[in-house]
């Protein structure tokens, strides 16, 4: 298998492990896998890039992920909460945000009913592991 073969084969491993539940986002939004490697310095995890994308009013449902995540807002303004790291706030674009491991993503959504957002988040996690995973209500 070619090195190229193999990272299409990752991304579509990173795709399946975050958009598995689709009914746990709004229509209209997207998580886009953009890398995925393993890390040579730490023997058994892996970094790993997603851009999401909120329509106007978007959000995600209750959800977790695997180790830890470094969000950076790429546009508009996204709402987050997490039971590790206070309050739910408003980011904007340029600002960051970050979640420890085993914490719970309370709120995640676009702040804005007229205006789309957009963030890219990287995670840092067990290679192989399911990346999100939405809280049954």
């Amino acid at each position: 298998m070619t090195i190229a073969m193999g990272r299409a084969a990752a991304m579509a491993v990173v795709a399946l492990a975050i958009v598995g539940a689709p009914a746990a986002y709004a229509e209209g939004d997207k998580v886009t896998p953009v890398r995925s490697e393993k890390l040579p310095n730490v023997p058994g995890k892996s970094l790993t890039a997603v851009v999401v994308n909120y329509a106007p009013g978007g959000k995600s449902a209750s959800h977790h992920h695997a180790g830890s995540v470094f969000v950076y807002v790429l546009s508009g303004s996204i709402r987050s909460e997490n039971s590790a790291t206070g309050p739910a706030r408003v980011y904007k674009a340029g600002e960051t945000f970050f979640e420890p491991p085993g914490s719970e993503h309370l709120v995640s959504e676009n702040a804005s009913t007229t205006e789309p957002a957009s963030l890219l988040a990287v995670f840092v996690a067990d290679d192989g592991a399911q990346l999100t995973t939405f809280d049954k209500k």
